[in-house]
Order: structure tokens, then sequence, then C-alpha cells
């Protein structure tokens, strides 16, 4: 249908109305307007297949969520927002063919996801070619530096320089020096270490060992006895997802917590819910988010009883919640630029002081990284209130830029 023919047939549409003294348009003109309306799509590549489709799919959730809470208080201008999934299968290649296809095919406005360091940077290598904003909900340290930086580019999650840095602080001072590292290899288990090597040289740390395994190792078993033999204080156990669960399962039945304290630096709601309360008992961890921060933070509260009202009773995971604030902070700056324009919405975002689910954020100037707490919590297997009960959060390090890498640090210019 032409243009000409859609602009005579909204013309006799309006007068119609206006000729029966109507004082609203008929239910049939506003669909048909509404129709004409486009909504305003987000790109979401997420890894639904693979070792961490769990948490991925429980990012989905919540950006859902997000989408709806917009679209319920009206859009921007009367357009809605859509979310349109792609399953990256946690694989780089993947992941620039699906962003690519999300631009050019999909023709999308914004990218929100992924949940991989190296993934991450596949997305942003494309959005930033493309000049699509790309709000990252992965821990990375790398996208924050200068070399794969754009004005395009946000991160909205935590990265390994924050969370490793609060868990050591916490747990070198409370549990000891000697630290083996079990690292899945690849960029988050590598930058882990360093966030942990960095936090604890000048409490003067001791590293026995860095033991390295692939990502999606199924056994662990052969390098459990050496860890036992450097007898540390603590291990650090640098991995993710079905990794962290094989591996903290594994530690817990071969007796290593005897002798050493098992310390991960994001210890995931979802693998403390699929291990269960005996194999995870006693492990310390950093994350993003734990939903009993309800208890003291309003905004907690609220999104966790839309998540419970819309999903059956259940309670948003660490990652699910970054899904929902990486596409709510999108969509809010979309309202406050008055525009869907990239470069408004960039400047929209820059300036963002936002509290959606854990309290302050703000996205430094530098470097586009939202600056937020960081919270330290402990499994446990006694005095659970309910089955969603399974941490205790023992300390929060505040939001601060004090906890970053500076801009020079990243190659930044001041």
């Amino acid at each position: 249908m032409s243009d000409v023919i859609l602009n005579a047939n909204r013309r006799k549409i309006l007068l119609a109305s206006a000729a029966a003294g109507a004082t609203t348009v008929s239910p049939f003109a506003i669909n048909f307007l509404s129709a004409q309306t486009p909504t305003i799509k987000i790109g979401f590549p997420v890894p639904l297949t693979g070792a961490f489709g769990v948490e991925a799919q429980d990012q989905v959730r919540a950006a859902e969520l997000a989408i709806k809470e917009f679209n319920d208080a009206g859009g921007f201008n009367g357009r809605m927002a859509e979310l349109v999934v792609r399953d990256d299968k946690l694989n780089p290649g993947e992941a620039a063919t699906r962003t690519l296809e999300l631009i050019e095919k999909d023709k999308v406005n914004f990218i929100v996801g992924s949940l991989s360091a190296a993934v991450q940077l596949s997305i942003n290598n494309v959005t930033k070619d493309r000049k699509i904003i790309f709000n990252s909900i992965s821990q990375s340290d790398a996208i924050n530096e200068v070399k794969d930086f754009s004005k395009y580019t946000f991160h909205e999650a935590l990265n390994p320089h924050m969370t490793a840095g609060a868990v050591g602080r916490y747990a070198f001072a409370k549990y000891g020096k000697k630290v083996v590292f079990l690292t899945a290899d690849y960029a988050y288990g590598h930058e882990m270490v360093r966030g942990f090597q960095t936090a604890g040289k000048p409490m003067g740390i001791e590293v026995l060992a860095d033991i390295r395994h692939p990502i999606g190792a199924a056994d662990y078993s052969s390098f459990l006895p050496r860890i036992q033999a450097l007898k540390p204080d603590v291990l650090c156990l640098c991995n993710f997802g079905r990794d962290l669960l094989n591996s903290v399962k594994q530690a817990t039945d071969f007796g290593l917590k005897s002798t050493t304290k098992l310390v991960a630096p994001v210890l995931l709601y979802t693998s403390r819910v699929a291990g269960g309360a005996e194999a995870f008992d006693g492990v310390v961890g950093g994350t993003s988010y734990y939903w009993r921060l309800e208890d003291t933070v309003p905004s907690a509260k609220v999104l966790n009883d839309r998540y419970r009202k819309a999903y059956a009773g259940a309670v948003p995971s660490d990652y699910g919640a970054l899904g929902y604030a990486g596409v709510k902070s999108v969509l809010t700056a979309v309202k406050n630029a008055g525009s869907v324009d990239t470069d408004k919405v960039i400047d929209a975002m820059r300036k963002l002081k936002y509290d959606f689910y854990k309290g302050a954020q703000y996205y430094r100037e530098c470097d586009h990284q939202s600056v937020q707490s960081v919270l330290i919590v402990e499994s446990k297997s006694k005095d659970m209130k309910d089955k969603n009960d399974v941490f205790n959060i023992v300390s929060v390090e505040a939001a601060g830029e004090a906890r970053l890498r500076s801009c020079a640090e990243l190659g930044h210019k001041a």
C-alpha cells in the first residue's frame, strides 16, 4: 500500500470520527495508526544453549519484564518496545553473525546482552562498527579498555576487577593468604585471577598455583590431589555456570573444605540452587545481586515482587537482574532523550542516575562502566527462610570509582 493511499485512508478515518462528534478516535483508527508506528527493537543475543543456558534463560525472562513495564507505562510517544532474542551459542563467531542479523535483518535500534567475556567483545566489534548502542550484561575488563571501547559501548555488569577485588579483600583478610586458583582457561577466568592478584598484592598473599582447565570441563578429579597437597588457605574458583557447579561439588566430595575455604569471584544463585545446600555450604563469593536485598533496598523489593507475579513466585537471579537493568537503562534513556536517535540516547545514558533494583548506579564518563555495589555472599544450608533463601549477605562493598581501574590505566585520555 502506497504512502499516498495510507495518508488518504488516515484522513478519512479521522474526518469520519470528527463528523460523528466523537471526542476520541475510533478503536479501528487507533489500531490502524498504531500499526504504522514502528516498535523500538532491542536485540538480545545470549547463550540459550551451552554451559550457561540456565543463566541466559533468566536473563531473557527479566529482560522481558523490563519490556513489559515500559509498554504498560505507554511506551515512548505511543511506540512500544520489543525484545528480539537470538542464541549466540556461547561462541564469538556465532554471536557476531547473530548480532549482524539483528542489525541488518531485524533492524533493531539497540543491542543488550551476552554472557561471556569473549562473546561480548565479538558483539561489541559488530555494534561499534555499525554505530549501534551495545549495553553488555556480562563481566569483562577488556570491554572498558580503549582498544575495545567506543562511544556506543556501555557495560551494565560488574567487571572482574571490581568483583574479584571485593571478594579478595574480604576473603584474604578473613581466611588466609596462601592461595590457589582453579581457573577456566579463557578471558573470564584470566581476568578474575588478575583481579584477585591486584587486590591481594598489598595484603601480602602468596599464590601457590594457578591451575587452568578448559571451559565446559566435567571432571576435576585430576586437579584436586594437587590442590590438597599445596595446602592453600583459600581456593579461588575462577569459573562460571556449570563449571562452577561441577568444581564445587567435586571439591566438596573430595573433602577439600576441611582444610581450605572455597571462594568464587561470582557465586551464582543458579549454580547454588542446582548444586544444593550441602555441596555449596560455606562457599563465599561475590555477586551483583541477591534477592534478599529486598530486606534493605526498596527497589529490590519492587523488582522481586514484579518478577514473582510474572513467573509463578520465582525470584530473579543475579544475571537475570542484569538483563532487567540492561534493557531498562536503555529504554529509560530513550524517554529521557525524547528520541531513539543513537547520539541522543548515548548522551542520556551518560547522564543517567538510576536505582532500578540494587541501589544507586551511574555510568562512568570515560568508559561507560556502571558504578555500583558488590555483594559478598556465603552459601548456607541451615536457617533457610524458603527454597530461595540460599545465601547470607555477609558484606557489601559500596559503589565508588576508587574500586575501578583508573581511566588512564584503561587508556582513556583525561
